[in-house]
């Protein structure tokens, strides 16, 4: 580990009896960035995260957090880290204040210096205002923000935790709630804090994460900046929408020809062809006359690139989930 990472995961093993969670698990993270962990139910997520925030030990390889060893030197992790789960730890009859109050107290922070820090993350996260009013007013952004608020409240640092773990942080939220965590998390990147993301949403990975790895039975199967992982997964990909159902596979084949590509893929419910394409604007202009020529009309023609979806799905397609990658029942990480 240098002084430049704030996380050092090698060989990382969870086991439940024969059932691995982790299978051999390595990352390495860098100070100041934000990771993205990307994997289907059952992939290792909530598992890794779990013991890098020293809530659970692992049955092997090693693991440092801020320069620390999580199953040696537990509190001294945890003087460094916040931890946002997949469910909010708010009471609903508290005011927004209150809560803060209540957490810092719980960090031993006294109630002069909890109330000061209260005030200072409710003037951080926006939430001022509505700082006197009950949680059970807020909306789903809100209190997401007061939840990630909560968990910074007790960092040595008043800036933040040098790393914040973010467990699926956004699920159930509508896009403006999704939006308002985002800018808090960035902000906090902003001030020096590292990231380790968690998320089903792949448009988030891509909007915050500098890096992901994606994980599968239990190890990184794939990894990058989303931009270099779409570039991993091929060339740009030419999409054709065909007005006429009946006319899709006359019109795949003339794709297939314009985009000199070997496959194409149909989806027939959209009446959707894509194909690779190595030459963009060649492929394009072709298509559309080819198209044209044949009496075919398209509704939408468009090029792009491949999606973070794409890159999800084949990275993940040779694995399925066995009960060799599942965790132990009635245990939180049963949803890894």
């Amino acid at each position: 580990m240098t002084d430049g990472d704030a996380i050092l995961v090698e060989g990382l093993r969870k086991e439940y009896g024969t059932k691995q969670a982790l299978s051999g698990l390595d990352l390495t993270v860098p100070n100041g960035t934000v990771q993205g962990l990307l994997g289907p139910n059952g992939a290792g997520k909530t598992t890794a995260v779990r013991i890098l925030s020293t809530l659970l030990r692992p049955s092997g390889g090693r693991a440092r957090v801020a320069g620390f060893d999580v199953a040696a030197e537990p509190d001294q992790v945890r003087h460094r880290i916040g931890l946002l789960g997949q469910h909010a730890a708010l009471d609903e009859e508290l005011s927004g204040r209150e809560n803060l109050e209540m957490f810092g107290r719980l960090y031993h922070l006294g109630a002069r210096r909890a109330a000061a820090r209260a005030g200072d993350l409710l003037e951080r996260f926006d939430l001022a205002a509505a700082g006197r009013k009950p949680v059970s007013a807020y909306s789903g952004g809100m209190r997401r923000r007061l939840d990630l608020a909560a968990c910074l409240i007790g960092s040595e640092h008043r800036g933040g935790p040098r790393v914040l773990f973010l467990d699926e942080p956004t699920t159930g939220l509508d896009p403006r709630g999704r939006g308002e965590v985002w800018s808090a998390v960035r902000s906090l990147v902003e001030g020096g804090t590292t990231v380790l993301l968690t998320t089903q949403y792949l448009e988030e990975a891509d909007q915050l994460a500098d890096d992901i790895a994606v994980l599968d039975a239990g190890r990184v199967v794939a990894q990058g900046s989303p931009d270099a992982l779409k570039t991993r997964l091929g060339a740009d990909r030419i999409d054709v929408v065909v007005r006429d159902p009946a006319r899709l596979e006359a019109a795949a084949s003339l794709v297939g020809m314009a985009a000199r590509a070997a496959e194409v893929s149909r989806d027939t419910d959209r009446r959707l062809l894509s194909a690779p394409v190595t030459d963009r604007m060649a492929a394009l202009a072709e298509t559309v006359r080819a198209l044209e020529a044949a009496g075919i009309e398209a509704e939408d023609i468009a090029l792009r690139r491949p999606t973070l979806d794409e890159v999800f799905l084949h990275t993940t397609a040779t694995t399925a989930p066995t009960a060799a990658t599942a965790t132990a029942p009635a245990t939180k990480e049963g949803t890894a």
